[in-house]
């Protein structure tokens, strides 16, 4: 299951994180971002272990979302030793998660 991730906890789960962490931000008004979830909790099951998926929910914590610019959502950051290495924007198919993942990872 993918972890949540909040202003008070990015810094230790994500910036902090040994890992390839991937961060879907994301709303519950949001469509796309609702249609992403299924693939987003796969995506953890599927690389428990291996990186960290976690999902941030922009209405709740605007501090995180604000600090990397996130207008538009579904967003979803990567990111390794604490700074971003790719960016995807909006709602894409799974396969296009795991090239990025796989190239990271």
């Amino acid at each position: 299951m993918a972890i949540e991730i909040t202003d008070k906890n990015f810094d230790e789960l994500v910036k902090n994180s040994d890992k390839t962490v991937l961060v879907d931000f994301w709303a519950q008004w949001c469509g796309p971002c609702l249609a992403m979830g299924p693939v987003i909790e796969e995506r953890a099951k599927e690389y428990d272990g291996k990186a960290v998926i976690g999902k941030l929910d922009v209405d709740n914590n605007p501090q995180v979302s604000q600090a990397f610019g996130v207008r538009n959502i579904p967003t979803i950051l990567f990111f390794k030793n604490g700074e971003i290495i790719d960016k995807q924007v909006g709602a894409v198919p799974k396969s296009t998660l795991v090239k990025k993942l796989e190239a990271h990872i």
